[in-house]
């Protein structure tokens, strides 16, 4: 009994260790799977809040430059100022104020005095207050420009300040010009959101959060030093800096930090994740709960619980069925050999009946009845002859069946054993008669059976009968009740775990589809911050142009050469995003024809041939006669990639774009260059968003996002994309194209002539209005067109325009935005200007929508169409072909 225990006590320690065993490692292993994927989400997300913070303080860095060029300003800072002078600088900086939308314009003397301001009408107006001792006045003082962030001492209200310089003819700084920029709405916009966002300054204090708790808190302790310095500079005024207390319980790979934040009290531990500003001393931080990886956790302990319960039973029912067949197995053979010894005896009888009757009856009692042979067997054994009288049995077979000693006696028929065990309802329900006669027919047919009974304690007997070759029949009684248990047992564990697993993939499913629907969020995010961040960009490349009107020195046309190359770097980079979120959300058109490839090459190489050339590279592209099946635009916008960045890469050599026929029907378009290589490392790394080799030439190494694009469009094309690369001797990139039909390609007629005005004269004197809602668009635009002579009496959004259309007053062009703002639609508003003009002027869409059915259904309307940003040159000559189309028109 005591091994007994032991041994079960053994087996129930294996099961709990080895479940709680499981436990711990499933769960451990899914939470930090689970906690690292939530920290990479983590770390996109915080980049996303950086680049709208950085892109909402570029929408304005430009106003301060352009300011410091006004005459107006300059003048007034050479002399002093009448009442009268002082109104008109406060009305026009308020002027420009309301057009940018920021907090205040300020002008300050060389003194740190402040002139003028937009705020002057209001009770805390700027207007001669002292503000020397701010560090963005110092600093543009001393520098040219500053940059500061801080409390308002006149008005108590944060903001961000951004200051230029102004010099006068000499070089002299006069004074500066200093734009305030609210960033509380930026706020309010990080409400929408679970997650805890902070941004900290170089001392770490905390000055944006988007809950009221965090903010002013200090993320380190404060020096001797930096305590003087926010003293000095009234930076943070009279807020009380009170510590953020937390302690990091972990440290991550990626930089992130698992804390237990004690005041503000969080619950739980949470993620924090830090990222730098570029461009500012900054911190970016987000902290995010983490009980979706704790529900991860839990629900993977008990997955592993499950499958290590799971895998125990399995095993201990293999062991049980290993044991019962065995046991079986044994009892077979022995009642196999019991058999044939019991047949023997019966034959050795029959033989000496005739001659020893009273012998044979003395041997038939010693060797029947209850039979020593058959003690030993687990199973209850009876043996009756052929007329059906008992023959043997054992111990076992009584106990079973519980029979009385008198009733158990050599040659009782077995009719008597049935009708005690009917009288006790062993027999089941039903006519006792028949259930006895059916038994003993069965009996006297000598056919072997096997089946299981059960008895009303719930014992389960296993009965298997067989005859005996000289007649009669040998039944055994095997009690199988335990493995019917594990059986049952067994079954309800298979169905919970079913049932579970089931729960499981619903789960699954439904962690699927948020992850689709955040996916679809992610790509609707993309495209809408895209629309919205080519806004200020597009004002900005206005401000540039306007800028070369004004400036006469090589040094300062250099400087705006550069800043208009910045702002078309970062025009390419954000049309790129809102490439990928169209072919994310399926919304890229794709047109697939028959092309003819030699064309097409040709083009290529002149765009490209003089850009190579200027950086000692020679470009040459293989003639060809191959026509392929693929979209005409995106193929080129494949092999434009491919020759950009092999010009980008190599220093030297040349570059050959060609193609060579591939098996089956295909042709590979190849693009060799003699650059530095890549490492085999990083050839798969680099068709990843804003992945980069550092080989390129200092400025112009690409934003990393090209070759992403390019394997998204061989995706969608079907266009396998390809790369060798050997370090040191160049890189071959390549698309795989299918073969089309030479016969279904149009021919190319000649093409047209393209006539470019000469001058501006289409545009002197003529009428336009803008229809735009972005207010520093909106002043640029009107700016640019005035100085190239054209009159606008309008340039607002769309309720400014309905309200001052009136009969007959139409003007000659209307340039158009299509998201106006407020729910307005450009073309429904220019419908119903249209319907209170009585006249239809020409029409520009000048739109951040990068939509080819947009395109094609202005083309069907005869408007023009532009994409922000805006180029002024080609925004100047589509206004000019238009103007002379309506003057041809009204000629003819």
């Amino acid at each position: 009994m005591t091994t007994f225990l032991r041994r079960k006590f053994l087996t129930l320690l294996i099961l709990l260790g080895g479940m709680a065993g499981s436990m711990f490692a499933a769960g451990q292993w899914a939470w930090r799977h689970s906690l690292r994927e939530e920290s990479d989400s983590v770390q996109r997300q915080l980049a996303l809040y950086g680049q709208t913070l950085s892109q909402r303080i570029d929408r304005y860095r430009t106003l301060p430059e352009v300011l410091a060029l006004d005459a107006q300003l300059q003048d007034a800072l050479s002399h002093p100022l009448s009442p009268a002078q002082v109104e008109r600088l406060n009305r026009k900086l308020e002027q420009a104020n309301g057009a940018s939308q920021s907090s205040t314009l300020t002008l300050l003397d060389r003194d740190g005095l402040a002139v003028a301001a937009s705020n002057w009408r209001t009770a805390t107006s700027n207007v001669g207050v002292d503000y020397s001792f701010r560090p963005y006045v110092q600093q543009a003082l001393a520098q040219g420009r500053g940059s500061f962030y801080g409390i308002g001492v006149t008005t108590g209200e944060p903001g961000y300040f951004l200051s230029q310089a102004i010099r006068g003819e000499d070089g002299r700084i006069l004074g500066l010009v200093a734009i305030k920029i609210a960033l509380q709405e930026l706020e309010r916009e990080w409400l929408q959101t679970p997650d805890i966002v902070l941004a900290s300054d170089a001392h770490g204090v905390v000055f944006l959060a988007s809950q009221d708790a965090w903010r002013y808190r200090l993320l380190e302790p404060l020096d001797d030093e930096g305590r003087r310095e926010l003293a000095a500079t009234r930076q943070y005024v009279d807020q009380p800096l009170r510590p953020l207390e937390y302690r990091v319980a972990d440290r991550m790979d990626n930089g992130g930090r698992l804390v237990s934040v004690l005041a503000p009290a969080l619950p739980g531990r949470m993620l924090w994740q830090s990222q730098p500003l570029p461009g500012t001393p900054w911190q970016l931080h987000l902290v995010h709960a983490t009980q979706g990886s704790v529900a991860d956790s839990r629900w993977a302990a008990a997955a592993g619980a499950g499958g290590w319960l799971a895998l125990f039973l399995l095993a201990l029912f293999v062991r049980q069925r290993q044991r019962l067949s065995a046991l079986r197995q044994r009892s077979r053979q022995e009642l196999e050999t019991v058999l044939r010894q019991h047949a023997q005896e019966l034959r050795t009888a029959q033989e000496l009946r005739t001659a020893q009757d009273g012998i044979v009856q003395a041997a038939k009692q010693a060797d029947t009845g209850l039979s020593r042979s058959l003690e030993h067997l687990p199973q209850g054994v009876v043996i009756i002859d052929a007329d059906l009288n008992l023959v043997a049995w054992n111990s076992r077979y009584v106990q079973l069946f519980r029979y009385p000693a008198d009733l158990m006696r050599v040659g009782r028929p077995i009719e008597a054993l049935l009708r005690h065990n009917a009288r006790r309802g062993l027999l089941g329900p039903g006519p006792v008669d028949e259930a006895i006669e059916r038994r003993l027919a069965h009996l006297r047919s000598g056919t072997p059976h096997l089946h299981e009974s059960a008895k009303d304690d719930g014992t389960v007997l296993e009965i298997r009968g067989n005859p005996l070759p000289e007649g009669g029949f040998v039944t055994s009684y095997a009690d199988i009740t335990s493995y019917k248990n594990a059986a049952r047992e067994l079954r309800s564990l298979a169905d919970a775990l079913e049932r579970r697993v089931a729960d499981r993939t619903r789960d699954l499913d439904a962690a699927r589809r948020e992850a689709e629907q955040a996916n679809r969020y992610k790509t609707r995010f993309v495209a809408a911050a895209v629309h919205d961040l080519l806004q200020p960009l597009n004002a900005a490349r206005m401000f540039t142009s306007l800028l070369r009107g004004h400036l006469r020195g090589d040094a300062e046309l250099h400087a705006v050469d550069s800043i208009d190359g910045a702002l078309a770097a970062q025009d390419a980079i954000l049309g790129s995003l809102l490439d990928i979120a169209r072919m994310e959300s399926g919304q890229m058109e794709v047109r697939i024809r028959d092309v003819a490839l030699g064309p097409l090459l040709q083009v290529l190489g002149h765009n490209f041939g003089v850009l190579a050339e200027s950086r000692g590279l020679a470009l040459r592209c293989v003639p060809t006669r191959c026509v392929v099946r693929t979209d005409e635009n995106l193929l080129r916008r494949i092999l434009q990639n491919f020759v950009s960045n092999a010009i980008r890469y190599s220093r030297r050599g040349r570059i050959v774009v060609g193609c060579r026929r591939d098996g089956g029907g295909h042709v590979r378009i190849e693009v060799h260059d003699q650059g530095p290589g890549i490492p085999e490392a990083l050839q798969r790394e680099i068709f990843e968003e804003f992945r980069r080799l550092d080989e390129g030439r200092d400025g112009d190494r690409g934003a990393g996002l090209g070759l992403a694009i390019v394997e998204r469009l061989g995706r969608l094309l079907g266009h396998p994309i390809g790369l060798r690369s050997q370090l040191g001797r160049g890189s071959v990139f390549s698309v795989r194209v299918p073969l089309g039909d030479p016969a279904a390609v149009q021919p190319a007629g000649p093409p047209a002539a393209a006539s470019e005005p000469a001058d501006d004269a289409p545009l002197r004197g003529a009428s336009a209005w803008v229809i735009e809602d972005d207010g520093p668009t909106c002043a640029a635009t009107r700016a640019l067109l005035q100085r190239w002579g054209c009159q606008v009496p309008l340039a607002g959004g769309a309720p400014e325009a309905l309200a001052a259309a009136q009969p007959g007053q139409a003007p000659l062009l209307v340039l158009l935005d299509v998201h106006l703002g407020g729910g307005h639609h450009g073309p429904d508003v220019y419908a119903e200007l249209c319907r209170r003009w009585g006249q239809a002027p020409a029409v520009i869409l000048v739109t951040a929508e990068h939509d080819a059915t947009l395109r094609r259904q202005a083309a069907e309307r005869g408007w023009g169409f532009l994409a922000k940003p805006v180029r002024a040159p080609a925004l100047r000559a589509l206004m000019s072909q238009t103007l002379l189309r309506l003057q041809t028109e009204q000629k003819g």
